[in-house]
């Protein structure tokens, strides 16, 4: 028997899912198509999060975001895939490092902020956030060393270096989804302990119900993806945006909502072990597994990109790290530490508008 669903602005949003559909098959303007799109993406995104919140209370924190982060960025993924086969590579690039800074500064500040409001003070695991903290920085360097090799290499022609960097993120990549496949394994199995944190709070749906929701708005997902992705660059070119701040701001932001808004639901509710997971936990996934798959992919589809990123986005991770690792070190936070992560956030926003 399936669960009374309350009509909310959540569930009324998804009217925009057939309205996207009607405006792409009617060929409509693609600023009336980006728009729309966009706001189909948004409450499709909330029910994945909605879908595994409820999830997470059968399986717990740690699983739970494990779950939220995958399915969110599914999104993302196939964002990056569709954008891949129109060769909007430094739009893919930038919608990888604007998704690691927009959940480790914004969503993850966001939720701080929110939670603090309501709660003077919030805790979290402090052995799990140590685990994050070093996986970040491997992160970082996994993204450093092919920007660097690319831009300080002088071993022969640009193309032969173009090549070379190509050649170094294929490799790297098979490396970084290793490790993050063993970071599993230490999370899950055999060190399962420092991060098991089970839910006390009665879940609304079943568990079955959970996964139907959570399939369907994936699928549809995918389908408002497709069209998203066909309206960008005329819409970028229209209202004069760099690929840069299409992809690191609009594109991560969008790809990225399901982790939004569950990470401020569960501060709201004072499971900031739940937060951190989804946030910090979507980040690392970004950087060790969606980013390699990309190149992987990438390869196979014969259009590679590579792992070089922008001076810019490379300061930015490199900062974004710096900063979450320092305020995850004394396992609490409060409102005034999540104004700051926010404010960091908006400052590279800007940044990356007149880069």
């Amino acid at each position: 028997m399936l669960p009374k669903m309350k009509i909310g602005l959540l569930e009324a949003a998804l009217i925009f899912v057939p309205i996207t559909l009607a405006l792409g098959w009617l060929h409509a303007p693609n600023m009336l198509i980006f728009i729309s799109s966009i706001l189909a993406l948004i409450p499709l995104a909330g029910k994945m999060g909605e879908a595994t919140e409820e999830l997470a209370k059968y399986m717990g924190s740690n699983a739970g975001g494990l779950l939220n982060a995958t399915f969110g960025n599914a999104t993302e993924l196939i964002i990056a895939l569709l954008a891949i086969n129109q060769g909007l590579f430094e739009l893919v690039k930038a919608s990888i490092t604007g998704s690691i800074i927009g959940n480790m500064l914004f969503v993850l500040g966001l939720s701080f902020l929110v939670g603090g409001a309501r709660y003077k003070t919030q805790s979290f695991n402090a052995k799990a956030a140590g685990v994050n903290s070093t996986m970040l920085l491997i992160a970082v360097a996994s993204m450093l060393i092919p920007s660097a090799f690319y831009f300080f290499s002088q071993n022969g022609s640009h193309e032969l270096v173009l090549w070379q960097t190509e050649e170094i993120s294929l490799l790297v990549s098979i490396l970084l989804i290793v490790i993050y496949l063993l970071s599993l394994l230490f999370s899950f199995r055999t060190h399962s302990y420092l991060f098991r944190k089970h839910s006390f709070e009665k879940a609304k749906w079943s568990k079955n119900f959970a996964l139907l929701v959570l399939v369907v708005s994936t699928v549809l997902v995918g389908v408002m993806a497709e069209i998203f992705v066909g309206s960008i660059e005329p819409v970028a070119q229209q209202l004069g945006f760099s690929e840069l701040f299409i992809g690191a701001i609009i594109v991560a932001i969008v790809g990225n909502a399901a982790e939004h808004i569950t990470a401020i639901m569960a501060s709201l509710k004072n499971d900031i072990d739940l937060v951190l997971s989804v946030t910090v936990g979507s980040s690392i996934q970004i950087a060790l597994f969606v980013a390699p798959i990309l190149v992987i992919t990438s390869f196979l589809m014969g259009k590679p990109i590579n792992l070089a990123f922008t001076l810019f986005e490379i300061l930015a991770v490199f900062a974004s790290v710096l900063i979450v690792n320092e305020i995850a070190s004394d396992s609490e936070c409060n409102w005034f530490e999540g104004a700051q992560l926010v404010t960091m956030y908006l400052i590279i926003a800007v940044l990356f508008f007149f880069a």
